[in-house]
């Protein structure tokens, strides 16, 4: 059992309370080089459509949920903003669902 696993239903509130209609694990964190003592996560997000400002308040509020359920840093990514396709092959090549609205 890793790490998103045991925090698997905090995780989902966490998700629906802002909005979040995907969130993928990405990186080391999905993998088998993830290292529990060291290794940040790296989460890929889609958001609802959110009004003017809501964006951001369900950006950040995630990105401090996130941390503090995994007592750990947390690199959130949105989709929409990765405009680097070598970045998304890589993403591509990790990714897998943690949370699906």
């Amino acid at each position: 059992m890793n790490i998103i696993d045991v925090k698997a239903t905090e995780l989902s509130e966490l998700a629906h309370r802002f909005g979040v209609t995907r969130l993928d694990l990405f990186g080391s964190g999905a993998g088998e080089h993830f290292d529990p003592s060291r290794s940040d996560l790296d989460f890929l997000v889609t958001f609802q459509d959110a009004p003017p400002g809501g964006m951001a308040n369900a950006y950040f509020g995630l990105l401090e949920g996130l941390e503090r359920l995994f007592d750990r840093p947390v690199d959130l990514v949105t989709e929409r903003s990765i405009k680097n396709p070598y970045f998304l092959r890589s993403v591509n090549e990790t990714r897998r669902p943690v949370y699906v609205a």
